[in-house]
């Protein structure tokens, strides 16, 4: 997989460290390239639903950030990313040891990025995909990320 320049790669650490709910769920960024990043959520009780899996909401908000963040590798600087809407299916029961979160560009816009986003249960050398989905975001120009 390719690099990001290391400005790029602290924009991106930057502005994930600043968001309270990943930081809440435990979320850590474990790869980021230009239009890719992956995140990473370990398992535990705070983020799983009644049956023990990971709760949807936890899935689904992973799967965004990655998104987000993967359109973001490819923004101009001085701006900031906005998720416009998304839509996820869940495939499977979100279990494992961690979930991983991909986020891909499919289309990068002026204004509009769509993303592929993927996630995965993994238990050791064992990954199952859990949901799928897809994503808009926005770039806004002339406004640094804060």
């Amino acid at each position: 997989m390719e690099d990001v320049t290391p400005a790029i790669q602290e924009r991106i650490s930057s502005s994930f460290g600043r968001q309270g709910l990943m930081a809440h769920l435990g979320a850590r960024l474990s790869h980021i390239g230009p239009g890719r990043v992956h995140i990473q959520l370990p398992a535990r009780p705070e983020v799983t639903q009644q049956h023990g899996y990971f709760h949807a909401g936890a899935t689904s908000s992973i799967a965004d950030s990655a998104g987000g963040y993967a359109a973001f590798t490819l923004f101009p600087e001085n701006s900031s990313v906005l998720t416009v809407e998304f839509k996820i299916n869940l495939l499977a029961p979100a279990e494992g040891e961690h979930l991983e979160a991909i986020g891909q560009v499919l289309k990068s816009g002026r204004t509009l990025t769509v993303c592929q986003l993927e996630v995965f249960g993994v238990q050791g050398d064992r990954r199952t995909l859990v949901a799928v989905g897809q994503q808009t975001v926005m770039c806004i120009h002339n406004r640094a990320d804060h």
